[in-house]
């Protein structure tokens, strides 16, 4: 059993937080599509509101509300996510996501209490794994010290918080601590949900670019353990 979750974080004060929301929320409505929204819901089963504002748009107008705003700090990043989280509608998460990829580097260990927050807030594979792959990755990459944070998360009771932990090695290439990776995999691989299965595989899937041989080694001595939907997922490239 986790522990209970802790108390959510408060957004600090931040007056490149303050210009931001309000560009954003002034411009982002403007080019609001009703019905391209309710398709997004729906595709996304209804997890939350959307504006029906597509990719490219977004980040176009994105570049426009961070227009002369400057470098954040860790402050400001916390603000800007914090505040973007408590609106409705699933664009301006995207938009902190992108932000705090853009920017995870101004974060220190600090951050991982407010990354937490955001990982179980409205949680859905589209947002999760970004700060998977470009915040938690990077935080745990600067400070290895946090990879004992990823043990405990990988055992968390939410799927999203354990697949957070499964794939913060996404991107790491030749850097992948492989133990740590297929020992996750292990102690997840008995879960019934699909969101687990499936980034088992993703995981390693990905590892597999750096090092089929271990990959493929590893799921031959654990295929008993693994399901089915990770295996296929794990092999999808190697055979």
């Amino acid at each position: 059993m986790s522990p209970p979750a802790p108390p959510a974080p408060v957004a600090p004060e931040s007056a490149l937080a303050d210009i931001v929301l309000s560009r954003l929320t002034t411009l982002y409505p403007q080019v609001a599509d009703p019905v391209r929204a309710a398709g997004a819901a729906a595709y996304m089963k209804d997890v939350a509101p959307f504006l029906g504002i597509p990719t490219p748009q977004r980040r176009l107008i994105s570049r426009e509300v961070l227009a002369g705003t400057g470098r954040p700090d860790e402050g400001d990043c916390t603000a800007i996510a914090l505040r973007c989280w408590e609106l409705p509608e699933r664009e301006y998460q995207y938009f902190a996501a992108d932000y705090l990829r853009r920017h995870v580097a101004r974060c220190s260990s600090g951050f991982v209490p407010v990354l937490r927050h955001l990982v179980g807030t409205v949680p859905w594979w589209d947002t999760v794994d970004l700060l998977a792959a470009h915040v938690a990755g990077p935080l745990v990459n600067a400070d290895p010290g946090l990879g004992a944070v990823m043990d405990r998360w990988i055992e968390d009771d939410s799927v999203w918080t354990a697949r957070t932990a499964l794939l913060h090695q996404l991107r790491y290439k030749e850097r992948t601590d492989a133990e740590r990776l297929f020992r996750y995999c292990l102690l997840r691989a008995d879960h019934p949900d699909f969101f687990l299965r499936k980034a088992i595989g993703w995981a390693l899937r990905e590892y597999a670019k750096t090092d089929p041989e271990a990959v493929r080694g590893f799921v031959d001595g654990a295929r008993d353990r693994l399901s089915p939907l990770s295996v296929r997922e794990a092999l999808k490239n190697i055979g």
